[in-house]
């Protein structure tokens, strides 16, 4: 198997409603059979019904809201951005579950949750620059 990931597909209960929250925070997609795909940087965001998703994979929906064990994340390149961004987002109806702080690690970094419980962070963390096109390239930890 390459080492990649093409797609991450978010299982929402109101896919007009999560739609509508990542339009207001400028993302911009394309809905198709009640399925929405936005593009980020190299890979797809896909929001598709909850109970589809975990049918299309053979699994039981489990309980929507409760922490998943899946963080996404969003780094920016300033401090400043890592706020805008925290009040985008409680603008369009997500929640804020970390203020914007400096971590235990040294960078400055938050957390919130999209309408369904999809946790997020949202950092600016300069020992993982970010191209002109937005992607990052992970250090070398060695």
């Amino acid at each position: 198997m390459e080492q990649r990931i093409t797609l991450i597909t978010l299982g929402v209960a109101d896919l007009a409603r999560s739609k509508a929250f990542y339009e207001a925070l400028g993302w911009q997609g394309q809905e198709v059979e009640e399925t929405v795909f936005f593009q980020a940087g190299g890979l797809g965001l896909v929001l598709w019904g909850r109970d589809k998703l975990a049918a299309d994979c053979g699994l039981e929906p489990g309980k929507a809201g409760g922490f998943g064990g899946i963080v996404l994340a969003h780094n920016v390149r300033s401090d400043a951005e890592v706020d805008a961004l925290l009040a985008a987002v409680e603008r369009a109806g997500g929640t804020v579950t970390k203020p914007a702080a400096v971590n235990a690690i040294g960078f400055y970094s938050s957390a919130f949750t999209d309408p369904d419980g999809h946790a997020w962070e949202a950092a600016h963390n300069p020992g993982f620059p970010l191209a002109e096109d937005g992607t990052v390239t992970l250090p070398d930890f060695g």
